[in-house]
């Protein structure tokens, strides 16, 4: 449900003034110890920052993709590593579940990803295929009730962070393109996941 305009204006307001207080004020301190401090990620969650797009239901903010977009345009006038912070678990990294999880899913996790207790990735980019879903080579092989994943990825963020992956991999092998392919919930904690160290990148520090 849409905020009503003086809520709405309130809300702008207030990560206006984090962004002019706390954020701009340590873009340098970011750069140059490539993190956020930890402080300063428990403020975005005090405000709500990292269940935008989540519903009240499950602790978020449940925005509309308008209000959404009218808070990140008041934190692109700050480093993007800011955004960065708590924009995979808005997006790409509780979407997922938002839309297709099942009730169990949404339970354990929505809750969890709405508070930044728990910090979300998207497991989609491999070595040899970049956003192009339809060449993923990740195979998920049914076991029993189970699935077996086997495969590599690659720029992942939040990898060296995050608690769950959604992760795309190829569940009919007989089927190319992206309609061959499936999503799963992976915690960290699942034997056989490994994380890499993170890539060095060219700009953007701290995301």
């Amino acid at each position: 449900m849409a905020l009503d305009l003086e809520t709405r204006q309130q809300l702008i307001e207030t990560v206006r003034r984090f962004v002019n207080e706390v954020c701009r004020p340590n873009e340098q301190l970011v750069s140059e110890t490539n993190a956020i401090p930890e402080k300063i990620v428990q403020e975005m969650k005090d405000l709500g920052l990292f269940g935008l797009s989540i519903s009240e239901e499950f602790g978020g903010l449940g925005l509309t993709m308008e209000e959404e977009a009218l808070v990140i345009l008041e934190m692109g006038r700050t480093s993007p590593a800011f955004r960065s912070t708590f924009g995979t678990n808005v997006g790409i990294g509780s979407q997922g579940i938002v839309m297709f999880g099942n009730d169990d899913q949404k339970n354990e996790w929505l809750p969890k990803l709405a508070t930044g207790e728990a910090i979300a990735s998207f497991a989609l980019t491999e070595p040899d295929s970049g956003s192009d879903a339809g060449s993923v080579k990740t195979k998920a092989v049914k076991d029993g009730n189970h699935y077996i994943l086997n495969g590599s990825k690659r720029f992942i963020t939040n990898a060296d962070k995050a608690h769950i992956f959604t992760v795309m991999a190829r569940t009919d092998a007989n089927t190319p393109g992206p309609k061959g392919l499936s999503a799963f919930i992976v915690e960290r904690s699942t034997p056989g996941v490994t994380i890499g160290k993170p890539e060095k990148k060219m700009g953007q520090q701290g995301a």
